[in-house]
């Protein structure tokens, strides 16, 4: 069950990642985790990581392809795993196809496929509680009316990132940087397209059996 959930940000890949993950006793994988996980344990990536991103540039494919290395060598990833929003660039992809080629090859790429204007409407409905970091829903979970967490009693706010423009920016981005790798894993017979405008339910459910067909 070695595969990659691909879509835009708002698409839901994150959510039904972790529901998947725990079902199958797979790892959920994503790489600002691995980031963040190798400069706090202090590894030679990590130390090289850290100096970049302090310095507010973009780590470079190589450390993250040597990341994503390391991490897929662990033991919790012998019986598969879920590579959450990577790879990003077709870049990355051909690095991961190298990586992967005498060993464990990527099985299926799972595509969430959502309409622009409902992604839009899903993230700039989140809300965030500036303390402790909890993410409310203006449609689904919305925060108590004074803007309190109801968990730790923070301030609850909008971030920059969840309002209109940013997120339609982010989306441009999304587009021209990503959206190729639906035509590269098209090419390898690997990508399965899932209508993520439908209910969460019945995306998961659709997941599961794809998922127990894999684990056949």
């Amino acid at each position: 069950m070695r595969t990659i959930f691909l879509g835009a940000p708002g698409t839901g890949k994150g959510t039904q990642a972790a529901v998947l993950a725990e079902k199958f006793s797979i790892p959920q994988i994503s790489t600002g985790d691995i980031l963040r996980k190798a400069v706090k344990d202090g590894t030679e990536l990590g130390k090289k990581a850290k100096i970049i991103m302090e310095s507010g540039a973009l780590v470079s494919d190589d450390i993250i392809i040597g990341l994503i290395e390391a991490r897929l060598a662990e033991p919790d990833c012998v019986a598969g795993y879920i590579l959450d929003g990577f790879p990003r660039t077709i870049a990355q992809a051909e690095s991961l196809d190298n990586m992967l080629k005498d060993t464990s090859p990527i099985e299926a790429v799972i595509y969430f496929d959502v309409d622009e204007d409902e992604i839009v409407k899903r993230l700039t409905s989140r809300r965030t509680c500036g303390q402790c970091g909890y993410n409310y829903n203006m449609i689904t979970d919305p925060p108590p009316a004074d803007n309190v967490c109801r968990i730790c009693g923070g301030t609850v706010i909008q971030r920059d990132d969840d309002k209109e423009v940013t997120v339609r920016n982010r989306l441009l981005v999304y587009k021209e940087k990503t959206e190729p790798l639906k035509e590269y894993y098209v090419k390898q017979n690997k990508l399965r397209v899932i209508d993520g405008n439908r209910e969460v339910k019945k995306v998961r459910e659709e997941l599961i059996e794809f998922y127990n067909k894999l684990a056949s």
